[in-house]
């Protein structure tokens, strides 16, 4: 039989998700630590885990998920760049591996419910657990969590939700936990400290660095690129274009091994497309609904209008144009501050 009081928490080496633990024992929980290691890391990475949980006082288990990892989200991840997408592994890797595990996890030990250290909240309306976005604004991470199956959020609890990152780092502090100055990573866990060019170049092979074209919308050639998956929209940088004027990257055509380049005016979208749709609300929104969108995790979410194209396909239409919309990327929808869903970007619309 599930315990109601016991709790499996994910612990990833850093402050955040060591605090969730911390809270939750001082709240009563009886508390379980589950480390998933993804990919390879320092040696010391497992020590470390242990010194955290000792340092606690709760118990941890180790599970190696390197392989699943490679095949569910690296793999994606460099075949994406190679179809000239700007692919987003956080939200994938949520869905498919981290809660995946802890879920599974959870059902295997009968310990009923499961936490992370992800700045959201928790909202139950009508007996259905939601989503709300974490009180630090600056930390909010509702975005990279919008693929989480109902099953899944009717276990779950988020300790930090209604918390900011400056007081848990205090906290930590003040306890003196191992991970309390541990930097925080702005990077893909799984690059390391490369740029994701060159590992993607370094796991796929020198074949994929094909020279190719670097063109305007009408098709006049303005220099030479060494392999579109080099390239992201919005891109500026690194172009070797010499204009009074600059431009930006707004297509990648891996079909001819094209980079189309643009005015930033150019940039603006009235709407987005987007696919593989996945509805945490239940009922779904209508279509005609009001929403907000959020087309990547540092944009800010933006109102408009929702169409369903067909069962797992929707337009959305902004009331004011938003820049760089990007193929590959998470489309977030919110009603509020209530997290209802998002879906795969197929394309910006004009």
């Amino acid at each position: 039989m599930e315990s109601f009081s016991d709790i499996a928490v994910a612990l990833s080496g850093g402050v955040d998700s060591a605090m969730a633990a911390v809270l939750l024992k001082g709240a009563g929980w009886t508390v379980y630590g589950l480390h998933l290691v993804l990919a390879d890391v320092a040696p010391r990475r497992e020590e470390h885990i242990r010194e955290i949980a000792d340092r606690i006082g709760i118990p941890v288990e180790i599970i190696d998920l390197r392989k699943r990892f490679d095949a569910q989200v690296i793999t994606p991840f460099c075949d994406a760049y190679l179809k000239g997408l700007t692919p987003n592994p956080c939200v994938s890797c949520n869905q498919e591996i981290k809660f995946e595990a802890l879920y599974h996890y959870c059902i295997e030990k009968k310990i009923h419910s499961l936490a992370t250290g992800h700045y959201v909240r928790v909202d139950v309306r009508d007996g259905r657990a939601g989503l709300l976005r974490g009180v630090d604004t600056g930390k909010d991470q509702s975005y990279f969590l919008q693929r989480l199956g109902r099953e899944c959020l009717s276990r779950a609890v988020f300790p930090l939700g209604d918390m900011t990152k400056d007081e848990i780092r205090a906290r930590a502090r003040d306890m003196d936990l191992p991970c309390h100055s541990r930097p925080e990573s702005q990077e893909i866990c799984f690059i390391s400290g490369m740029d994701y060019r060159d590992f993607v170049e370094k796991r796929e092979g020198p074949w994929i660095r094909r020279k190719g074209v670097i063109v305007t919308e009408e098709g006049d050639g303005l220099g030479e690129h060494e392999g579109g998956y080099r390239y992201t929209i919005g891109q500026r940088h690194g172009l070797g274009i010499a204009s009074s004027r600059p431009y930006y990257v707004k297509e990648i055509r891996s079909d001819v091994n094209q980079v189309v380049v643009a005015r930033r005016e150019a940039l603006f979208a009235t709407g987005v497309d987007a696919s593989h749709v996945h509805w945490i609300q239940d009922p779904p929104p209508e279509s005609g609904a009001r929403l907000l969108a959020q087309v990547r995790y540092r944009h800010r979410a933006a109102p408009g209008r929702l169409t369903a194209l067909s069962a797992d396909e929707i337009r959305f239409t902004f009331d004011a144009p938003q820049w760089a919309v990007t193929p590959g990327q998470a489309l977030a929808l919110y009603d509020g501050e209530r997290l209802i869903g998002g879906g795969w970007i197929t394309r910006a619309v004009n």
